[in-house]
């Protein structure tokens, strides 16, 4: 299964890479997963501006970068998105990118690991909402991370206590869970009604 952990921050010193690296060197370590990091500084998508919805545009031609973008994130089965919590919100890279999409998320599962003063919970609560609207399905749990910063040093090792409830519980257990989705929904989709 081709997972993809997207890392939506694409400030200068951001921290999401520190995270970004630690999710995708721990989503490695399961076999059932073939995982890839997308860093969305690596596409520097222009604010949305198509003049329809991009599900209801049947004549589309999306912006060069933009094509780019959408022909990367219909390769995976499933995405992991690391998503910083700005003004109790998603950053607007990562809202731009999610509106670019038309199909490529459709009935694939997203799991959230959010990062910020209350682990990014506000953050990741609108993002809920964005990923339903373009169809993909939310996996339940998550990995809020306070201090995210003090946890993960640049390489994206985590430095505090594994064995203590905390980031590497909650990873586990949301991995497990977007294997079972990620499993269940390509056979879905394998399969016609």
């Amino acid at each position: 299964m081709h997972i993809q952990v997207i890392l939506s921050s694409t400030r200068p010193n951001r921290v999401g890479e520190r995270v970004a690296k630690w999710v995708t060197a721990e989503a490695k370590q399961r076999s059932q997963f073939e995982v890839e990091l997308v860093d969305l500084a690596d596409y520097n998508l222009p604010h949305f501006d198509e003049p329809e919805s991009p599900r209801f545009n049947q004549h589309r031609t999306p912006n060069a970068i933009a094509k780019r973008w959408l022909a990367k994130v219909a390769e995976a089965d499933g995405y992991v998105i690391v998503t910083p919590e700005y003004n109790h919100s998603i950053p607007a890279s990562l809202k731009d990118a999610l509106d670019y999409l038309d199909f490529q998320f459709v009935k694939k599962p997203v799991a959230i690991v959010s990062y910020g003063s209350v682990g990014g919970a506000r953050a990741a609560e609108h993002l809920k909402g964005i990923l339903i609207e373009v169809k993909a399905a939310v996996v339940p749990e998550a990995v809020p991370i306070v201090g995210a910063r003090a946890q993960f040093d640049e390489r994206g090792a985590y430095l505090g206590d594994p064995a203590v409830a905390g980031p590497p519980r909650a990873l586990d257990a949301m991995l497990t869970e977007l294997a079972w989705w990620t499993k269940a929904l390509k056979a879905a989709r394998n399969t016609t009604i």
